[in-house]
């Protein structure tokens, strides 16, 4: 919905035709994951640093341009999560809200990020289970907070006309830099792209796990994913997203609980990890 929403930005009101893209759109996301996790992340690769890259740097001008703004920007941020007010409108209600974009946004505690990073070959687990940390920092505390202060700097965030989602942050950019919101929409576009190829290879593993490796089932498996993707096009997106909040926390639960149980595991081998980094007893690989 989000890439179809991009496209709409850029093409205008194409009402009625969502499908259209919706289709196209799984057709895109076909050619790659027919190719399997290697091809997945020779695309993924490419696309998200450069998108995440060109979204950063031009956060930073507008940051940079709007600068004696930015820490009221950040004051009004905290202030507004414990004033009165806050508490008073409902502040549990908007507390988990902010959890429910917050993990929607980087995964964390869900598990599906772990099946990619399983997949990485690597002789330290830990090590790589570092690495995985190092999304839910970029996404949520660079990236996110970013869009929240041009957000605010920008004065979207009290504006009607900016909208919401998407929209309300296509109209901050585009208040300083008029050629941004073309630039945003083709990293909307890529950013829900890479989503979806990324969500294909996780929903396929565990789809083996259920129902076996067998080739007829892969078929199966990826023609009912690209038959949700046209689906999600045409959808109204509150559906959506209320579609994915409940997903999302049916994997939540039971993952958190495991993480839980497995907790002094977990322990164990990153004091493990640390002892031999300190004592110097990687491989080390010329």
């Amino acid at each position: 919905h989000q890439a179809t929403s991009a496209v709409r930005g850029m093409l205008g009101d194409v009402a009625g035709i969502n499908w259209v893209f919706g289709s196209v759109l799984a057709f895109l996301v076909g050619l790659v994951i027919i190719g399997g996790i290697k091809r997945i992340g020779q695309v993924t690769e490419k696309i998200i640093p450069l998108m995440c890259g060109i979204y950063v740097l031009a956060g930073l001008v507008i940051l940079v341009i709007h600068i004696k703004q930015v820490p009221d920007a950040a004051v009004l941020i905290v202030r507004s999560c414990v004033s009165p007010e806050a508490a008073y409108g409902g502040f549990i209600g908007v507390l988990v809200q902010g959890i429910r974009r917050a993990v929607f946004s980087n995964e964390a505690g869900v598990g599906s990020a772990a099946i990619a990073h399983a997949a990485a070959k690597t002789d330290e687990p830990v090590r790589e289970g570092l690495v995985a940390m190092l999304g839910p920092f970029i996404d949520t505390v660079v990236i996110c907070t970013m869009t929240a202060l041009v957000v605010i700097v920008s004065g979207a965030y009290n504006t009607p006309e900016a909208g919401q989602g998407v929209e309300m942050t296509r109209w901050a950019f585009s208040e300083t830099l008029s050629w941004f919101p073309t630039i945003l929409n083709i990293s909307v576009f890529l950013f829900a792209y890479s989503t979806m190829i990324s969500w294909s290879y996780y929903g396929e593993k565990a789809w083996q796990y259920i129902f076996g490796t067998t080739r007829t089932a892969i078929i199966i498996y990826r023609i009912i994913f690209l038959g949700f993707i046209i689906l999600g096009a045409v959808a109204s997106l509150d559906n959506v997203i209320e579609f994915s909040d409940l997903m999302i926390l049916s994997m939540a639960f039971p993952n958190i609980i495991g993480g839980v149980i497995l907790a002094p595991r977990v322990k164990t081998l990153l004091e493990d990890y640390w002892r031999r980094y300190k004592n110097n007893e990687f491989v080390v690989y010329d």
